[in-house]
């Protein structure tokens, strides 16, 4: 507990200063469950190969309002090497994006304590479409009213990940090239800006049937604000997973996961606005994920990350 306690006074210290909302990428209340699309480096972590599904409906209510759909398979094939492939389909308004990418990551043992270090790489690419037909917009000035048809743009990624059996930090790089994109505070075409991802956590056991995990996530836009995530997890009996997360001056999500099967996990969160909860639309995010695990696996404990 007393490990926990200054972990927790750490991590709010380092994100005590103003963070807010810019959304330039697809942001998730249950990004513990979506790592390698973070960070290439997780790819394969796990030991065996891993298959997530997961929806996001942000705003429920709200015309032209973001939806998310990912796809990710990922897994060693030796005991250095991962590889991984990730699709999202994300739609805002009057666009609509298709992620596809390759992951790839390396790992050295640091120790025989299972520490190690990861350095992961991404590429792929993004196609792009803008139909303002559609209507979804009240910026009606005809200077940048141009619908965009599939357009490609490529994506180089990297990223380095440590691991440890009780915790990880990531820092990664999503896309090297800064490129177009649909600001939609402004309703207009904009170019985005390079992105630096910082993922963390820890688990503690807070006794024989409880584990704690509090995690970060940090998205820094270069030259814009940041937005940052902090949540408290808790697992029960390897089964049940409760928990909280708070993204700073924007919202917060009540988090629900439950391990269906020993292979077969499911996870619900509920998103609403902090700062005016009288205005409040909800986001709604569910994922199933499956674990090709050996029969002698399935009765390991779980991992909690």
């Amino acid at each position: 507990m007393k490990n926990l306690t200054t972990y927790g006074i750490t991590l709010l210290a380092i994100m005590h200063y103003g963070f807010t909302l810019a959304q330039q990428t697809p942001t998730y209340s249950q990004y513990i469950y979506n790592t390698m699309t973070t960070n290439p480096g997780y790819t394969g972590s796990k030991g065996h190969w891993t298959a997530l599904a997961m929806h996001r409906s942000q705003w429920v209510g709200v015309n032209g309002s973001p939806t998310t759909q990912n796809l990710s398979l990922d897994g060693p094939v030796s005991n250095a090497v991962g590889l991984g492939i990730h699709i999202s389909n994300d739609a805002l308004g009057p666009v609509n994006e298709i992620f596809t990418n390759i992951n790839f990551s390396y790992s050295l043992k640091i120790d025989r304590d299972g520490k190690k270090l990861s350095f992961g790489l991404k590429g792929g690419g993004r196609v792009f479409n803008v139909d303002f037909t559609k209507g979804i917009t009240e910026n009606q000035d005809v200077t940048f009213l141009t619908d965009i048809n599939s357009k490609f743009f490529p994506t180089i990624g990297a990223g380095i990940y440590y691991s440890s059996p009780k915790s990880y930090f990531g820092v990664s790089i999503p896309n090297f090239f800064s490129q177009e994109f649909y600001d939609a505070s402004i309703q207009k075409i904009e170019v985005e800006r390079i992105h630096f991802l910082f993922i963390g956590g820890a688990v503690f056991n807070f006794n024989k049937h409880i584990k704690l995990k509090p995690s970060f996530f940090i998205k820094k836009p270069q030259d814009t604000a940041t937005i940052a995530d902090i949540a408290m997890n808790a697992l029960l009996k390897e089964t049940l997973n409760l928990g909280v997360s708070y993204r700073f001056n924007t919202s917060i999500s009540s988090i629900l996961g439950l391990q269906l099967t020993p292979r077969l996990h499911a996870g619900y969160a509920y998103e609403m606005s902090s700062n005016n909860p009288r205005n409040n639309f909800g986001t709604h995010e569910i994922f199933l994920r499956f674990e090709f695990k050996s029969e002698k696996k399935t009765f390991e404990p779980a991992k909690f990350f």
